[in-house]
């Protein structure tokens, strides 16, 4: 491929690393190599604007916002407050007017103003999540873990791992205000932990941490629908036999929405499913080990045969080629050493 591509990794820095560390890509090699690391205090989450001309990132002030420049280098912009505890995840809204930030500690989403220059602004709206869950030790009161929009941002789906509930608030997209719609209630100590969807908006895929499977829903985007979410699949996302042992922990659709991976703690693995666009419904293939501990994300090379795992608790990244034919991954290359990642996100650049 000749296009150009920079990766950008959260991380901890209660250890070795300082801040996000920033990826030169070789996308047919399927490598990565870190060309710098600017300093930001616990960015545990990253993700781009929309236009991909900025990158925001969580930290101990709040959300820190950088200019991403034509060498995919990062410049800062400003740091803004959420005016609560340090946050976990960030959305961003269609029109880059807005960014919602996802709070586990607090249970709190907080809606922030976003100007054309990628400057964060002022707190558009606060809400924090109520209730209490079950008595096991992770989700007993609200930890929201991820905040979403539905492909036609009608609604924001906010996933509370701590009561065992996608919170569904309607979006105003003049002012940022959000108003609770609907609330989607998961199994008993489920603890939902992600939500994604389908490219053409019809299908939501909710991770479930605490009982290591996928909820599959349909989506209708009709306001005027009764049901706008329905339950059409549940598929464990490793064997049964190591369910008490291991916390699914991310997913993601690859290979343009044909398939699915997902990664998977404490069993340290990754499933990969066959996915049908037209049910939604996914199959599983196979479950294989990242050579690494606490796969807390994963991400896939732009040209869809290379996964990267950012493992978290052994301090490595590990890639692997897909045989999509085989359902195998088959390691390409050595680790590679990085305190803490967290996240990653990739972005194709111009060039220097």
């Amino acid at each position: 491929m000749a296009e150009k591509y920079v990766a950008y990794v959260g991380s901890y820095t209660h250890e070795k690393s300082r801040g996000i560390h920033i990826f030169d890509c070789d996308v047919e090699k399927g490598r990565i190599t870190e060309r710098e690391e600017v300093e930001v205090d616990n960015p545990s989450f990253v993700t781009l604007s929309r236009n991909g001309k900025y990158l925001y990132s969580i930290c101990d002030q709040g959300v820190m916002s950088f200019k991403i420049e034509s060498d995919g280098s990062l410049s800062f912009v400003n740091v803004a407050s959420i005016n609560g505890m340090r946050g976990c995840h960030i959305s961003v809204s269609r029109d880059d007017n807005y960014i919602v930030v996802s709070g586990y500690h607090d249970g709190k989403i907080t809606v922030l103003n976003v100007d054309e220059n990628g400057r964060i602004g002022s707190i558009a709206d606060e809400v924090f999540h109520k209730g209490t869950g079950s008595i096991a030790d992770r989700n007993f009161r609200p930890h929201i873990s991820c905040t979403i929009f539905t492909p036609d941002e009608d609604l924001l789906c906010a996933c509370d791992l701590g009561i065992d509930q996608i919170k569904v608030y309607k979006f105003n997209h003049n002012n940022g205000k959000i108003e609770l719609y609907d609330i989607i209630r998961t199994q008993l100590e489920s603890a939902p932990r992600k939500m994604i969807f389908s490219a053409d908006g019809r299908f939501a895929y909710v991770l479930c941490e605490l009982k290591n499977y996928v909820n599959v829903y349909s989506y209708d985007s009709n306001p005027e629908s009764k049901q706008r979410f329905e339950l059409v699949q549940n598929i464990f996302t490793i064997r049964k036999q190591h369910k008490n042992n291991s916390s699914a922990a991310d997913i993601m659709l690859i290979n343009d929405g044909n398939n699915m991976i997902c990664s998977n703690a404490g069993d340290n693995t990754v499933t990969i499913y066959n996915v049908d666009k037209k049910t939604g419904q996914m199959q599983s293939i196979s479950s294989l080990p990242i050579s690494g501990d606490y796969p807390k994300y994963v991400n896939v090379f732009p040209d869809n045969k290379h996964i990267m795992c950012m493992n978290n608790e052994s301090n490595s990244i590990t890639i692997f080629t897909i045989h999509y034919d085989k359902g195998l991954i088959v390691m390409n290359g050595p680790e590679l050493h990085i305190s803490k990642p967290n996240n990653m996100v990739i972005k194709k650049i111009d060039g220097e």
